[in-house]
């Protein structure tokens, strides 16, 4: 029943009249299982030391699998009460994206950097971090963290363990990390509660931030010894109150017998009560700073090397590929293609600002298929075109799937740039090549003939793709558009139609028009209902467009990624994030962008080409009463006019209509008269 609440559209299906019984039955089924737990959780780096077996302290699980081990039935907090000691590992992809980063750093330059040499002075690396420019920076990659990095603007490594420790829900609510920036700034008078705790709190701006500090205060004012101090710290966290009592007259007996102020001591009892909420380890957050500090670095200083190897690490998740991809190009770096004879599994920086596209990072390839190809292109040298591709490798290895997938992310654009004419002739590659190599181990007779003569096989000859098509099928290789940008094919159209690009809306009080390709979609349950969030880039901008209830609704089937959308919304200046805030009040897809503003669709045609029967045929489809004129400039020998057809032909000026008129009558035979 949750699951319908926040989800409406379950209910349209289940009462739609088509096969509505079909997702009733299918609902009935899957009902049962709301709300049960849907599997056992297990901490991925916790490892439990015992003294002896441990079935003699805990009972065990172990799930199904060759690789299953063996799993604690008791939570981290029953363990504990046991007596079992429990280790967190912590395994870091960034170590390997480092260690992969200066490897490409020696290829580059011929040495390797020291990192742990380094020191933590360069201000270089806190610039990076300045400009929130932190993408792919360990621990600081969300939109929180940047935010957050412009206000506080780090210049010293303690400002990262801070930044670190102080970004989650309970120091960002409590105010401590107001207090935090305004210190930092000289904005706020800096209070150490006593002079002899000014070593301990200085590096926080006298804002208690780490568990450590809690346990310096209570050994300096009340006179812990570590251990006892530890007990408080962990007593602070339980929160229970017979031990806190206790402890407030620890510390406050502890100070007097020092000769501080017992009230002093009550006093930061309390504040320690209160930070221990929010108080973070810091050895843990330092570890972690190290790790931010350094990747920072590397992107400051070879920013090429170290987004390769990051996006190295993520050759299977396209969606963070993306992300890495548009950060490297609004830091001026440039991706080189996929090449067949060029590129390797992996991305390689070629020099200091530009990257080859990985082979890896095309889906359908995979890496023992491209390990192949490199050995093949190692053994006999570069490929020639398609046949020889075919013909030195294994199509066990490199199968058709792989060869096409290839073709359509442009590795083979080097020795064929028109891409449907490879992806039309793979199978008689594959079949030559297959053919070639069953002669070559029948040998007998035909080891006579001088084979080196054959003629070389010709290439059925197919139409390229058009812009369009051809970012489209790029797109399902590599999963989003690498040689162009979508905007483009339709953008002749579409600048007609609307005249400002996406970097020049500002704010006004009267709507406005805005256009461009749909790049992403996300929609979520509000208190007006289903609303979306949907990003719009024209190749100038990206900007986010807000549909509420009613605006959703009505645009709902139009909001297809890829697709271009014509928006008319109010916009106005969003103080929060600080940029521009759009409320569509209807959208257009292009079709209908170019119906309603289209005087008509022209059609030029000398009266050879005039086939009205084919001409019926194809406008047949596309016939709407809210479409748009059709006129024929029709022309003979002896003279030329325009005929307007009937009202009863308006059609709608789809894009596969345009492409059908353009293939029979010429690409320049058909336009949208505006």
């Amino acid at each position: 029943a949750d699951a319908r609440e926040q989800e409406p559209q379950i209910n349209e299906l289940m009462a739609d009249g088509n096969d509505g019984e079909s997702i009733q039955e299918l609902w009935s089924l899957a009902e049962p299982l709301e709300g049960l737990t849907r599997g056992v959780g297990m901490h991925a780096g916790g490892v439990l030391i015992a003294p002896g077996k441990l079935t003699d302290f805990c009972p065990l699980y172990i799930a199904d699998g060759e690789d299953a081990t063996p799993v604690s039935q008791f939570d981290k907090d029953d363990v504990e009460a046991v007596g079992l000691v429990k280790f967190d590992f912590l395994g870091l992809r960034n170590l390997t994206i480092i260690e992969l980063a200066l490897d490409y750093v020696e290829r580059l330059t011929g040495s390797k950097p020291d990192l742990m040499s380094l020191g933590f002075e360069d201000q270089a690396a806190y610039q990076i971090l300045r400009d929130a420019n932190t993408t792919a920076i360990f621990q600081v990659e969300s939109e929180g963290m940047k935010k957050l990095l412009k206000k506080l603007a780090p210049d010293r490594f303690e400002d990262i363990i801070a930044v670190l420790a102080l970004y989650r829900p309970g120091p960002l609510g409590s105010g401590m990390v107001d207090d935090f920036i305004l210190r930092k700034k000289g904005q706020q008078a800096i209070d150490y509660f006593h002079p002899d705790l000014t070593a301990c709190l200085s590096p926080t701006y006298g804002v208690i931030v780490y568990q450590e500090q809690v346990m310096q205060i209570s050994q300096i004012i009340g006179g812990y010894t570590l251990g006892g101090a530890d007990m408080l710290r962990r007593a602070m966290g339980k929160k229970k109150p017979e031990e806190m009592a206790k402890h407030r007259e620890t510390i406050a007996d502890g100070a007097r017998q020092k000769g501080y102020d017992p009230a002093l001591a009550e006093q930061l009892f309390d504040l320690m009560t209160k930070f221990a909420e929010y108080g973070f380890n810091k050895s843990h957050t330092a570890a972690y700073a190290v790790v931010s500090y350094q990747t920072a670095w590397l992107k400051a200083h070879y920013p090429s090397a170290f987004m390769a190897a990051t996006m190295s690490s993520e050759l299977d998740n396209t969606d963070q590929l993306r992300v890495f991809y548009d950060d490297s190009l609004a830091n001026q770096l440039e991706f080189l293609p996929p090449d067949i004879n060029e590129s390797v599994y992996r991305f390689v920086p070629v020099d200091a600002r530009r990257i080859r596209y990985a082979l890896g990072a095309i889906k359908g390839t995979g890496q023992a298929a491209v390990e192949h190809i490199e050995a093949m292109r190692k053994e006999g040298g570069r490929f020639a075109d398609l046949f020889d591709f075919c013909r030195r490798t294994d199509k066990r290895i490199v199968n058709r799937r792989t060869i096409e997938a290839l073709i359509r992310a442009g590795a083979f654009d080097t020795l064929e740039p028109n891409r449907a004419r490879l992806i039309a002739n793979v199978e008689l590659a594959m079949t030559m090549a297959e053919q070639e190599a069953q002669n070559a181990n029948q040998g007998g007779l035909f080891d006579l003939l001088d084979t080196s003569a054959a003629p070389a096989v010709e290439m059925t000859q197919v139409r390229p793709w058009d812009e369009a098509t051809r970012l489209t099928e790029e797109k399902t290789a590599i999963g989003f558009f690498l040689s162009g940008h979508p905007f483009h094919a339709h953008a002749d159209t579409v600048r007609r139609l609307v005249k400002t690009p996406l970097n020049r809306i500002a704010p006004k009080k009267e709507p406005q028009w805005l256009a461009g390709t749909i790049m992403g979609v996300r929609t979520k349950v509000g208190n007006r209902g289903k609303m979306a969030f949907v990003q719009l880039d024209d190749g100038t901008a990206k900007l986010e467009v807000s549909f509420f209830s009613e605006s959703f609704d009505a645009a709902r089937h139009k909001l297809k990624e890829d697709s271009i959308l014509i928006v008319e919304g109010k916009v106005s200046q969003d103080d929060y994030s600080g940029g521009l805030r759009i409320i569509a009040d209807q959208a257009l897809d292009l079709s209908e962008a170019r119906a309603r503003f289209a005087r008509y669709l022209r059609l030029a045609t000398p009266a050879a080409q005039l086939d009205a029967p084919r001409l019926k045929a194809l406008l047949e489809p596309f016939r709407s009463a809210e479409g748009c004129p059709v006129r024929l400039d029709y022309r003979n020998a002896a003279a030329r006019c325009q005929l307007e057809l009937d009202d009863s032909w308006r059609v709608r000026p789809d894009d596969a209509l345009l492409a059908s008129l353009r293939g029979w009558q010429g690409e320049h035979s058909v336009s949208i008269v505006f």
